[in-house]
């Protein structure tokens, strides 16, 4: 642990003012070879110089010194910085300077004589709150740029409850040729092409509204110059704290090409001999076209490839030789399940059209993503001869929304990480938290949106405990009662903070704060909430979170072993916890002790 916190401190750079020498040699000596940069004054003048020229991001400080006081620099670096950490070190335990020391925002008051070993402490807390809190801005800034790149290739609106469009971005515009303020107010069914199927519309509202679903299918729209276009389309209803339906936002990507390319081969398909000259003309140049924009491959059907254009083989990493007389199985991906095949082969054997993603492997190992359309294809007799494929490579787009739902976790991990860190507590218990919950919230029968949505969410059940001080925090002792009931508005802090976002995580979250410390039988904070009336999400994290500190070691209390642990849950059944909790730890309890093995501390 002592190698980890002094990596901390090799990240800090620190001023030093003090007027003492003797005490200043001291310091020094002790401080010089434990991080980054150490600049050292002997008055506040110097130091606010120092202070200037230098840039540290901490300062140590004495009160009482010639020319300018601590307090006096103090407030001078505060009009030029109002967030670097500040420790203040005096020799008087005056009220006056106390009361100065905390206007101006100091992070700690030390007495002297100085005990080097809580600076160390101190700093190594102030250190690691630090370096975690720049990570979680450099997440935070990478998740601003990969939302950013994200609406700039995905053609995005969203829809709120009266069925208007109240946003539109960029590529939308585009697609669309009218101008924002001509989009905006509008039914969301002002693009539909006349021609369009009426009960699509119908189906769409019922899926989306009705049973708040999430509704995919393909959109056919004419825009301002009267041109179709086609949108293989997704819409998701957003929900509030109270899951009462907000907005949708509708995400889509064009494959106009595609639906124009099956359109073609329908046609052809169907016209009189007399116009075979004129149709091998026109086939020739749209088959230039469909092999310039898409990856295409033909096989028989027997599923043997039969032919593959160049951006078949570009993507695939295969040569042609390798390609031709093998069967789709070459690029199968072991991540994709069976089943998916077996209806894709039922669909095009009964002579439809199968759409949807396939996850591939290229020839190097690497994985990939395709949208499909594979179409069968007849010969006059209406038999089927071949099946074509038509597909677009989409791993750019899947792999930014992995990265997206990666940095929100990151960024959750790392916010509950700081509140471990003020309680002396590791990241891990937040890792395992998570954990717990995820395979509880799986046992218990929740839907993979629950479930993921819950793994997400659980690492902030203490994001309120930012709000309490480390004296309470981090006391060894029993709390006294006016202690107790400041530590637990953290759940009022936590959910106060995370209610009002937008974002379905942090509102989920904001229920994991708020109820996590209710209990089965009505006798928990901060509302006294009975049994159902509790959200599950609430309820699972409850166990997860008491689970994990009776097994950890805090500055409290020593860890539990597990027989401890498991009588203490069957004790609390029914009352501190839902009793079906209960027993699903009790019949997976090797699961549970695995993640724990897993995370460490």
């Amino acid at each position: 642990m002592n190698d980890i916190n002094n990596n901390f401190l090799k990240h800090l750079s620190i001023l030093y003012v003090e007027d003492n020498s003797s005490i200043q040699e001291e310091v020094v000596y002790f401080l010089k070879n434990r991080v980054s940069k150490l600049f050292i004054a002997s008055n506040g003048e110097e130091g606010l110089k120092l202070f200037k020229e230098k840039k540290p991001n901490l300062i140590v400080t004495d009160i009482s010194m010639p020319i300018l006081d601590g307090i006096e620099m103090s407030k001078k670096i505060r009009f030029f910085d109002k967030e670097i950490p500040i420790i203040v070190v005096s020799a008087y335990n005056d009220s006056e300077y106390l009361t100065d020391a905390i206007d101006i925002g100091i992070v700690n008051f030390l007495m002297k004589q100085l005990n080097l070993f809580k600076l160390n402490e101190i700093l190594e807390k102030i250190s690691k709150n630090m370096k975690i809190e720049k990570e979680n801005k450099q997440m935070k800034l990478l998740l601003e740029q990969y939302k950013s790149i994200a609406d700039e290739r995905e053609i995005i609106s969203i829809i709120d409850l009266n069925k208007k469009i109240i946003y539109a971005n960029q590529p939308f515009i585009k697609i669309s040729g009218y101008k924002k303020e001509d989009l905006l107010g509008q039914n969301y069914q002002f693009l539909q092409d006349n021609n369009q199927d009426k009960e699509q519309y119908i189906k769409i509202w019922n899926t989306i509204n009705n049973e708040k679903k999430i509704w995919r299918g393909v959109l056919k729209n004419e825009n301002k110059n009267n041109k179709i276009y086609y949108l293989d389309t997704l819409i998701k209803p957003i929900f509030d704290d109270e899951e009462n339906i907000k907005e949708f936002i509708a995400m889509s990507h064009d494959i106009t090409s595609l639906e124009k390319t099956k359109i073609f081969l329908k046609n052809k398909n169907t016209q009189q001999s007399s116009n075979l000259n004129d149709a091998l003309f026109n086939l020739e140049q749209y088959e230039k076209g469909i092999n310039a924009n898409n990856i295409v491959s033909r096989t028989d059907t027997k599923g043997m490839i039969t032919y593959v254009n160049e951006e078949f083989i570009k993507t695939s990493g295969y040569t042609k030789k390798e390609l031709l007389g093998k069967s789709n199985n070459i690029l199968r991906h072991k991540d994709m399940e069976k089943q998916i095949f077996k209806n894709l082969w039922f669909t095009i054997k009964n002579g439809k059209i199968w759409k949807g993603v396939i996850k591939n492997r290229n020839k190097l190992g690497n994985s990939y993503y395709v949208n499909s359309v594979i179409l069968p294809i007849f010969n006059t007799k209406n038999k089927i001869v071949e099946y074509l494929s038509i597909t677009h490579d989409i791993t750019q787009t899947i792999n930014l929304n992995k990265e997206l739902e990666y940095g929100q976790r990151e960024i959750i991990y790392k916010m509950g990480e700081i509140c471990e860190t003020r309680s002396q507590e590791t990241g891990y218990h937040v890792k395992r938290v998570a954990q717990y919950s995820k395979l509880l919230a799986k046992l218990y029968g929740l839907k993979p949106y629950d479930i993921k949505l819950l793994f997400i969410a659980s690492p902030m059940h203490d994001i309120g405990k930012v709000g309490i001080s480390d004296k309470i925090l981090n006391k060894t002792t029993k709390l006294n009662l006016e202690e107790w009931e400041i530590m637990k508005t953290h759940s009022n802090i936590g959910y106060k903070i995370l209610k009002d976002s937008n974002r379905e995580f942090l509102k989920a979250a904001a229920i994991v704060a708020y109820e996590h410390h209710e209990k089965w039988d009505g006798s928990g904070y901060p509302r006294g909430l009975k049994e159902t009336s509790i959200h599950i999400y609430g309820r699972i994290t409850a166990f997860a979170d008491v689970f994990d500190a009776l097994g950890s070691n805090r500055c409290y209390k020593k860890s539990w072993t597990l027989d401890k642990i498991c009588k203490y849950m069957q004790n609390e059944k029914g009352k501190q916890f839902e009793p079906k909790i209960i027993d699903l730890f009790f019949d997976n309890i090797e699961e549970f002790v695995k993640i724990r093995n897993k995370y460490i501390d």
